[in-house]
């Protein structure tokens, strides 16, 4: 094959966008120039990379969703090769593509990038936020070279690392009750308004600490917004249950919450590093790679027992 990098690029841009007309100016070339990249790799290749819908843009082919993810992981060995290039001897550079589920971005991902900003300062790191089917997908596609989420529905194409294990935690108004207890048990709060953190896998997650305890929840309010639900909590709007919950118990409205852990044998959420199996790492990634690891190591930025929200320090042994 002789496929130039341009040509490429034209390619997975058309993917990205959608149509061509919107691929060229996204690139400010002309349209003939990205129309003619596309028929050179059909030509190449011997199949079609792209389905025409009239007047509707492109879709990719099961063959062209292969090429791309396969032209994304090359483009991106091109440009970890020209930074190197350009700076031999100095230390790694390069951008890395990092993917993070929506309620454990908020959660580690300022502190750990402003860490590793320190560390690496000649790597990029661009985040993509995302429920954990928008996780998947994008790293099944190669727009996300990295991903930190949880455990749920992993193909067997992609690999996991386990970073931690994080325990459900009830989550009540500040003067709620139960507000001083260093732990309950789910029936306690079984018949009163759950306000349900409503996303794919997670929504199903919940409900299985509901069966575990041969419970039903009484949901009040269903929202994808993670500060949203725990608003209503803070105006004794009912309680929800977090894994991921913030250090802080100040609501973003500003009102208060408690948070409180379960006396039952809850299973938790664990969270995991995914990457897409057959493909290797570059190297600006395996450094990232290695520094989550050693992160959520026992003597790392989140180690074990040094993550538990404000006000239940006794029970930081869960999170091991």
């Amino acid at each position: 094959m002789n496929l130039s990098f341009r040509a490429l690029r034209y390619v997975v841009a058309t993917a990205d966008s959608g149509n061509v007309t919107e691929a060229a100016r996204r690139l400010n070339v002309s349209q003939p120039s990205v129309s003619a990249a596309i028929a050179q790799s059909e030509a190449e290749v011997g199949t079609p990379l792209f389905v025409r819908h009239h007047a509707r843009g492109m879709t990719l082919t099961a063959a062209g969703q292969r090429y791309v993810n396969e032209a994304r992981h090359l483009l991106a060995h091109a440009r970890d090769f020209s930074q190197s290039a350009k700076a031999l001897g100095e230390s790694l550079k390069g951008e890395i593509s990092l993917g993070c589920f929506l309620t454990l971005a908020p959660r580690f991902m300022p502190a750990l990038l402003a860490a590793f900003a320190e560390a690496q300062p000649g790597i990029t790191v661009r985040l993509e936020e995302g429920d954990q089917q928008e996780i998947i997908e994008g790293v099944l596609s190669g727009r996300i070279e990295l991903a930190v989420s949880y455990g749920y529905a992993v193909p067997e194409e992609v690999v996991g690392e386990r970073l931690i294990d994080l325990p459900p935690l009830l989550v009540v108004s500040a003067d709620h009750p139960l507000a001083g207890r260093d732990a309950v048990s789910l029936a306690e709060v079984a018949d009163e308004p759950f306000l349900l953190y409503d996303l794919p896998h997670s929504r199903d997650y919940f409900f299985s600490l509901f069966a575990a305890c041969s419970l039903e929840p009484r949901i009040a309010f269903r929202s994808r917004s993670y500060e949203l639900i725990r608003g209503l909590v803070g105006q004794k709007r009912g309680y929800t249950i977090h894994n991921a919950a913030p250090r802080t118990t100040v609501a973003y409205d500003g009102s208060q919450v408690a948070v409180i852990p379960f006396s039952d044998a809850l299973p938790p959420t664990r969270v995991m590093r995914l990457s897409l199996r057959r493909q290797a790492l570059r190297p600006a990634v395996e450094v990232f790679a290695a520094f989550l690891t050693e992160a959520f190591s026992e003597a790392g930025l989140f180690a074990p027992g040094s993550i538990a929200p404000a006000g239940i320090h006794a029970v930081q042994h869960r999170f091991a």
